[in-house]
C-alpha cells in the first residue's frame, strides 16, 4: 500500500515521512500507514482522533479490532468521520472474518452466496444493544425502538475483476491467474462467493492424478515428512517423495505412512533417507511451540550428513494445499505407480472432510517446496543476466 500510495500522493504534492510511513499534504492533512497483526495492537491506537480510516482487506481483521477502531473514528477538524473498507469474501466460519460475512449478511444471497444485484449501494443501519446487532432499513425504524442509540449507517457494494477496466489493462494477465486459482479460492476471489466451502472432492479429485508406470530419471527431488508420534491409532506420520520436471511437471513417486512412536518413526524417517539416496532434499513439518521445535530439530541432528531443513509452516491446510491442487487440476500432477497409490487418492479425494490429512500435507509440503527451489533458481538466473527481478 505504501508503494502504490508513492504513484499516487506526489501529484497532489504531499510529502512523505517514511520514518512514520505518513503523507503530509500542503493543507496541513495527514495520510497515515498502520497495522494491526494482533488483537492486541488496536490499544495502540487509544486517544486517537482519526477522521477517516480504511482497512484494506477487512476479513483479515477481527471483530473487536474493526468496532474498536470505529470508536476512534471522530474528528473536531469539521470532516464528518467515516470508514472504509475493502474485502474478499470469506464464509461465516472462517475464524478471523466470519464476523464479517454475518455482518453483511442481507447483502449476499444465504442460499447461492453471491451478491444480491438489487441490494448492491442500498444503505442501512444499526444499533448495538448489550453485544447483539440490530438492523433496520431507517433511522426512523431503529429511532422507534431504541431512542436513546444512535444508529451507524452501513452499505455494501459489491465488484469483480470486470469491474475493473483499469486494471485489466494495466495487467492483463491477472485474470489468468485468478483462473489458474483451485476452485473454492477461485469462485471466492474471481466469482465474489460469500458461502463456497472446500469440501471432499473440491481440493483435489482423484481423476485429476494420472497414474505412470515410472518417474523421471533427470528431475529435481524432495521428501517431505508430517511427523506424528501416536502409536496404533490418531494421527499417522507421513512421508511423501516428489519430483519436479524442468517442464513444470510433478511426479509423486513414492508414500510412506504409518502409526509409530516417536523412537521408531526417528527410524523409519533415516532408513528411508538412506533409501532415497542423499541428491533427495528432506523437509520436516515444525509444529508451532517449543515441542514441535525440538522434535524437527532432534530429526535434523539424527540425519547429519543429508541435506534437511525444518518446515515452520503457517496458514490452514486448505490454504496450504492451494498451490498443488490448482497444478493438479491443470494436469501437471502425476502418480508413480505403487501400492501407495489407492489410499493415497482416497485420502486427497476427501480432503479436508476426511479423517486423515497426513498424506495431504505432506504432498503439499513437497509441492510447495520443490516449486520454491525452481522460484529461487530463476531469480538467481535473472540477477546473474542483469536483469530486474
Amino acid at each position: 500500500m505504501w508503494d502504490e500510495s508513492q504513484e499516487l500522493y506526489p501529484h497532489l504534492d504531499a510529502e512523505p515521512r517514511l520514518k512514520y510511513l505518513q503523507w503530509v499534504f500542503p493543507s496541513s492533512a495527514r495520510i497515515r500507514f498502520g497495522h494491526m497483526q494482533y488483537e492486541g495492537d488496536k490499544y495502540d491506537w487509544k486517544g486517537a482522533q482519526i477522521c477517516l480510516i480504511e482497512f484494506d482487506q477487512l476479513e483479515e481483521f477481527t471483530e473487536g479490532q474493526f468496532f474498536y477502531l470505529l470508536s476512534r473514528n471522530r474528528s473536531t477538524c469539521g470532516v464528518r468521520p467515516y470508514i472504509r473498507a475493502s474485502a474478499n469474501p470469506v464464509p461465516d466460519d472462517d475464524p478471523t472474518g466470519g464476523w464479517l460475512a454475518e455482518f453483511i449478511g442481507w447483502w449476499i444471497d444465504q442460499e447461492t452466496g453471491y451478491p444480491v444485484k438489487e441490494r448492491a449501494g442500498v444503505v442501512r443501519w444499526f444499533v448495538r444493544v448489550e453485544d447483539t446487532i440490530t438492523w433496520g432499513d431507517s433511522v426512523e425504524e431503529l429511532g422507534a425502538l431504541y431512542p436513546n442509540i444512535p444508529p451507524k449507517s452501513v452499505t455494501f457494494i459489491p465488484a469483480k475483476l470486470e469491474d475493473n477496466p483499469t486494471l485489466r489493462q494495466r495487467d492483463p494477465g491477472y485474470l489468468a491467474n485468478l483462473m489458474a486459482l483451485p476452485r473454492v479460492e477461485r469462485m471466492r476471489l474471481h466469482g465474489g462467493n460469500w458461502k463456497v466451502r472446500a469440501k471432499a472432492g473440491e481440493v483435489f479429485d482423484e481423476a485429476w492424478f494420472p497414474i505412470v508406470r515410472t518417474g523421471p530419471a533427470d528431475a529435481a527431488r524432495v521428501r517431505y515428512w508430517d511427523k506424528a508420534g501416536t502409536q496404533g491409532g490418531g494421527k499417522r506420520t507421513a512421508g511423501v517423495l516428489m519430483a519436479r520436471t524442468p517442464d513444470g511437471t510433478y511426479w509423486v513417486e513414492d508414500v510412506v505412512k504409518g502409526h509409530w512412536s516417536a523412537h521408531n518413526r526417528e527410524k523409519v524417517i533415516k532408513n528411508t533417507a538412506i533409501d532415497d539416496g542423499a541428491d533427495v532434499a528432506i523437509w520436516v513439518e515444525q509444529e508451532p511451540g517449543s515441542g514441535g521445535k525440538e522434535s524437527a530439530e532432534n530429526t535434523i541432528r539424527m540425519l547429519a550428513g543429508f541435506v534437511v531443513h525444518a518446515d515452520r509452516v503457517t496458514g490452514d491446510k486448505v490454504t496450504r494445499a492451494g498451490p498443488l491442487s490448482a497444478q493438479a487440476e491443470a494436469g501437471n500432477v502425476r502418480l508413480v505407480q505403487g501400492e501407495w497409490n489407492k489410499s493415497f487418492l482416497r485420502e486427497l479425494h476427501a480432503f479436508p472432510d476426511g479423517k486423515f490429512k497426513d498424506q495431504a500435507d505432506a504432498a503439499s509440503g513437497a509441492f510447495n517446496k520443490l516449486a520454491e527451489m525452481y522460484l529461487f533458481a530463476e531469480e538467481e538466473e535473472f540477477v546473474e543476466e542483469g536483469l530486474s527481478w
